[in-house]
């Protein structure tokens, strides 16, 4: 039984940043489209995402296209001559949310399930592998339990978010920017709700807390959990970030590639999905990157256990835990600490008044501190640094080379010479060059080795080199290096069309809805979408609520609960009294109302009277 190939997917903001996740370990990227994709602010150009294909493709790495908005009747022959360009540039993969794209008559591109999908159970990922996608991006909610019995019970390839930021909404079923601000979170243009900061009432207007973002959820980090998650069935591990900054992809990609090795390199039943070694010049630490605090969220935990999801003080990076305040003086402080600060350090910490305070050290001395500016601190003030300027320092360098494997075999023919090279893959290349053979004299073995195993400019090492010929003949290094920058090239180009992008397959059954009635939950934008949903057996079809917005119906619906936070669960715990409810979450001029679907373990989010 053949190994299952494991894939790190990176995001990538632009070409840029994807070579460099590539060089720092990821199998595969994600990048924008140039329109419609769900980070309206990261698409790119066909240009630029052809660059990026032909790299990783050198390394046998995949590039996904992410076009994962809902489509308007007229977006339609844009997006399908979009996604022409990018076949014909190579790329690996689409991802797309809008079932509109299955119904259209594409060139055969690979096509991925967003999460925007919201895929969370066994007969939607088994409806969507009938359908022909290829890789179904699972729901950030889903347990361990949950992902082994769809992985059971399916065949294709499931992905699985492991790092970043969390959205406190089932992905695709949050419409609250929408209703508000009229910016759609489907369409790539969150206004980020789930941020802010609210005031909760309860029924009678009593205040339980204020300024508190209770919906910003922590962020993601599943380091931990990465082996169980391959035991339930996942193939591909997705770090979140497409708008996130070239430090902070190289830094998580370079440490989950490490965890993934190690785990790797003792389960002979899988195997990584690109070629290839990666070496990094610094130690990865998530921690020293933007992040608010982790969660590994729903994978593994009870929903009785008490574990904090959100951080109420601040969507801002809150970064790695330093130490706490020791003595205060004039103009610096001193720390009890775990690690060592450095000149042009970020800090930060909560203040009084639960806000996330941040400020810049002008100077360190041992344990003294000397800010910029001298903030309120107390003794026993609990300090986080959010920027560490050495690390940002070494890793705004070149901080990653990634290289393949191959050995080296030099050998005579009867007019000349022949140089072959293998890859760690399997795939090879030979070249003959016709010369003049001289007697060298002196021993040549070991020079002509050194020569060809001089590599160092492109993307091979050379793990042996081999040399037979039947007299010791000279060849000068100037000729060698010719030899094998030609081999190598041939090699090259030899791996490059050794790459194929996955066909998707077309099914001639029309497997049949798990539903029978689409709302507004269906995202539902245009008509070759209501066409695909009717084909499939769906009877009744609601517009998406970006084109008919819909009173009392829930803005959001998500697995936190505030209720649970509280600790006034009436299934999960035992609250000693009761909160009135309706509760409501208030910031200036917007007020929602909670309400909890205890069965389905839910809180649902819905519009209120302004304020």
């Amino acid at each position: 039984m053949k190994p299952r190939e494991i894939e790190l997917l990176a995001p990538a903001k632009n070409a840029e940043i994807g070579m460099e996740a590539i060089l720092h370990g990821a199998d595969a990227v994600y990048i924008g489209a140039p329109r419609f994709s769900a980070r309206s602010a990261a698409g790119n150009s066909p240009e630029d995402i052809g660059r990026l294909v032909q790299f990783a493709h050198q390394y046998n790495a995949r590039v996904y296209v992410a076009l994962n908005t809902i489509l308007t009747d007229g977006q339609l022959p844009e997006a399908s001559e979009m996604i022409g360009e990018l076949y014909r540039l190579g790329v690996d993969a689409v991802i797309v949310q809008d079932m509109a794209l299955a119904e259209l008559d594409l060139p055969p591109v690979a096509l991925h399930a967003s999460t925007q999908t919201d895929n969370r159970t066994v007969e939607k990922v088994d409806f969507l592998e009938k359908s022909g996608f290829s890789q179904v991006v699972l729901a950030r909610e889903l347990t361990l339990a949950q992902m082994s019995e769809i992985d059971r019970q399916t065949k294709v390839k499931l992905e699985a978010f492991v790092h970043g930021a969390l959205c406190v909404s089932y992905s695709g079923q949050c419409y609250i920017s929408e209703a508000c601000k009229q910016r759609s979170a489907n369409r790539g243009e969150c206004a980020q709700f789930c941020r802010l900061p609210y005031r909760l009432e309860d029924a009678d207007g009593r205040v339980i807390s204020r300024n508190t973002h209770l919906l910003s959820l922590k962020d993601l980090n599943r380091g931990d959990s990465l082996e169980a998650m391959m035991d339930a069935g996942i193939s591909s591990f997705k770090i979140e970030g497409r708008l996130k900054e070239l430090s902070y992809v190289k830094n998580v990609t370079a440490w989950y590639r490490a965890k993934l090795d190690a785990i790797l390199a003792r389960r002979p039943d899988l195997k990584r999905a690109s070629s290839g070694v990666s070496t990094v010049a610094f130690t990865p630490s998530p921690e020293k990157s933007f992040n608010r605090g982790f969660t590994p969220y729903f994978i593994e935990r009870k929903r009785n256990e008490r574990t904090e999801l959100t951080n109420p003080v601040s969507p801002k990076s809150q970064g790695e835990y330093v130490g706490v305040v020791k003595s205060l003086y004039g103009n610096h402080f001193t720390v009890a600490g775990i690690v060592q600060l450095h000149n042009g350090d970020g800090l930060c910490f909560e203040n009084e008044q639960g806000g996330l305070v941040g400020f810049r050290v002008n100077r360190v001395d041992e344990n003294r501190v000397y800010p910029a500016e001298m903030p309120i601190l107390k003794p026993k003030t609990r300090l986080y640094r959010n920027f560490d300027q050495d690390f940002e320092k070494a890793l705004s360098k070149n901080s990653a080379e990634r290289k393949i494997p191959v050995s080296v075999h030099l050998y005579e023919v009867p007019f000349g010479f022949a140089l072959h090279m293998k890859d760690a893959d399997g795939l090879s290349a030979t070249l003959s060059f016709a010369t003049e053979k001289n007697i060298a004299q002196t021993p040549q073995k070991e020079n002509i080795i050194r020569q060809l195993s001089k590599l160092g400019n492109t993307i091979f090492s050379c793990s042996e080199a081999l040399v037979t010929m039947q007299s010791d003949w000279f060849l000068p290094a100037s000729l060698l290096a010719e030899w094998r920058r030609k081999t190598a090239e041939r090699l090259l180009a030899v791996r490059l069309i050794a790459h194929r992008p996955e066909i998707r397959r077309k099914n001639e059954a029309i497997a049949p809805y798990p539903e029978k009635r689409l709302t507004y939950l269906g995202n539902v934008a245009n008509e070759k979408a209501r066409e695909f949903y009717l084909r499939h057996g769906v009877e009744e079809v609601a517009p998406a609520f970006e084109l008919k917005p819909e009173k009392e119906v829930p803005l959001m619906i998500t697995k936190h609960c505030i209720r649970f936070g509280l600790g006034q669960c009436p299934v999960h715990q035992n609250p000693a009294t009761e909160l009135r409810e309706p509760l409501f979450i208030i910031n200036n001029n917007y007020r929602f109302r909670l309400a909890f679907n205890c069965k389905r373990c839910e809180m649902e989010i819905f519009a209120a009277d302004n304020v």
